[in-house]
């Protein structure tokens, strides 16, 4: 994905999940592209934004109207599958940071 978003005005919020891929892929790129669709679904969910390089480092970036907003998609069953397969066999690690958006710049 090679694309900025548009966000609305300030405060939005944003989650930051950060990981390191192993080479483990057992159907990854399937379950990714579903859960796009299903987030892009998903009430409060403003865009996101996603980048991997070559070592499996990636970071995807999230963006939502509420923290209400973020846990309804913590709690969503898929998601939650997801994730499950993430630590088994997906990630070698992981982090994810919520933070709330108080100024933005686009050039």
């Amino acid at each position: 994905m090679s694309k900025i978003i548009e966000t609305p005005k300030t405060p939005y919020y944003a989650v930051i999940f950060t990981s390191i891929r192993t080479s483990i892929d057992n159907g990854y790129e399937k379950v990714s592209d579903n859960l796009v669709d299903i987030v892009s679904k998903q009430k409060g969910f403003l865009g996101v934004e996603s980048v991997r390089n070559e070592e499996g480092f990636g970071v995807t970036i999230s963006y939502w109207d509420s923290l209400d907003s973020i846990n309804e998609w913590k709690d969503n069953n898929p998601h939650m599958k997801a994730k499950e397969m993430g630590k088994k066999m997906w990630y070698s690690k992981y982090m994810i940071r919520i933070c709330k958006v108080e100024k933005d710049n686009l050039l």
